[in-house]
């Protein structure tokens, strides 16, 4: 099995952590160094997972909507101790609704609009955990369940406050489930940007907005008030969503001009993913309406019958065109908002555009994506 194909997928990109450990204070960077380490553990846990079940993992099939929340009680230990089941009562505790709430929500896209049994389509319990280790700054999808952090307090809220992280990480789910896209280069890329778009459309799907009333951000609410920033990334205007002396600036392009050929997250998967989310919010605009309708119904069954491991930017616009002429028609205002969102970021249909700049092939690096190594390097700690 290719080791970038079911990746731990964490909300929070490495290049964020990279300049939390190199501008925060000393707690800070500490904190990001833990939670770097922890993303490379968990990496080598997940492989040792796949490796020694051949590639098989086993899941709770269910009849309907099942979720199952746990307390890791500030530990590592998952899944943890059961606290909320399907049907129960709300918490006294917030972060465990959130969590029980949004995978509710996510399930219900899925079902409702595209007629998905759940993740795994085969009727998959939905299993989080919530207060994972103490102040941990992130939140992941391990290949069988979800993890959340309660975050620092002082840069980040607790990682279960953003229903459309919840949403992005699971759907990681559904594509390791699908097309299974590498987690590298554009795959990876493309990975990433179909996580934002459904958890962007889980969000717009649960407050009922149209594609011209959302905010297209992705993370809001999960910084706090002293961080200089609005979310995590913003798929209306890539590059705008934080600008902070401790964060960074939001390295995401919006255009194939600006496309970022970097060996580091995977080859950028986290940055040029806003390429693809901007192509995305184009053809939403364009078509009007609610997103989840018709530009959603392009872009799921793109990722469900057509997506390879390896696919690449130009063949996911060249297949959602396509999938969008077999859904609304060839010609239809559909078809043309889709390859209009692509020619707006810089990608015309196959036959008539420049190619596409050539990525870097990565250096062999440990541990997924050897981010912790460079860190350590880079600010004197190794």
């Amino acid at each position: 099995m290719h080791n970038h194909r079911h990746p731990i997928n964490c909300i929070l990109p490495p290049h964020v952590l990279h300049e939390i450990a190199k501008n925060g204070s000393e707690e800070q960077k500490n904190k990001a160094i833990d939670t770097l380490k922890t993303s490379e553990q968990m990496r080598g846990h997940r492989r040792a997972l796949t490796d020694f079940s051949g590639a098989v993992m086993r899941f709770t099939a269910v009849a309907g909507k099942e979720r199952i929340v746990y307390d890791a009680k500030h530990a590592s230990s998952l899944p943890g101790t059961i606290v909320r089941k399907e049907g129960d009562p709300a918490s006294s505790d917030v972060a465990v609704n959130e969590a029980y709430d949004g995978a509710g929500a996510t399930y219900d896209l899925y079902k409702n609009i595209y007629n998905r049994d759940s993740i795994d389509n085969k009727g998959m319990r939905i299993d989080s955990t919530v207060h994972y280790q103490n102040g941990y700054d992130n939140a992941f999808w391990d290949g069988q369940q979800m993890v959340y952090g309660d975050g620092d307090g002082n840069l980040f809220n607790r990682f279960t406050i953003a229903i459309d992280v919840i949403g992005h990480e699971l759907t990681h789910g559904v594509t390791q489930f699908e097309a299974g896209l590498n987690y590298s280069q554009q795959s990876g890329a493309l990975n990433e940007s179909m996580s934002d778009v459904f958890g962007s459309l889980v969000k717009q799907y649960s407050m009922k907005q149209t594609a011209a009333d959302a905010d297209w951000l992705i993370g809001q609410g999960l910084l706090t008030p002293g961080v200089k920033g609005i979310a995590l990334r913003s798929m209306k205007a890539p590059g705008t969503a934080y600008d902070d002396p401790v964060l960074g600036k939001d390295p995401q392009p919006a255009t194939m001009t600006d496309y970022v050929n970097t060996t580091s997250d995977n080859g950028g998967v986290h940055i040029n993913s806003g390429i693809t989310n901007h192509a995305f919010y184009v053809v939403a605009t364009e078509i009007g309406g609610y997103a989840w309708e018709k530009a959603g119904q392009i872009w799921y069954v793109t990722l469900r019958d057509k997506l390879t491991a390896t696919s690449n930017f130009q063949e996911c616009a060249d297949l959602t065109y396509q999938t969008a002429a077999e859904l609304f028609g060839s010609g239809s205002l559909e078809q043309q908002a889709v390859k209009a969102g692509w020619a707006e970021v810089g990608i015309a249909m196959s036959g008539t555009t420049p190619p596409i700049p050539p990525t870097p092939t990565p250096t062999p690096q440990p541990s997924g994506n050897g981010c912790l190594g460079s860190l350590l390097k880079l600010i004197g700690a190794a």
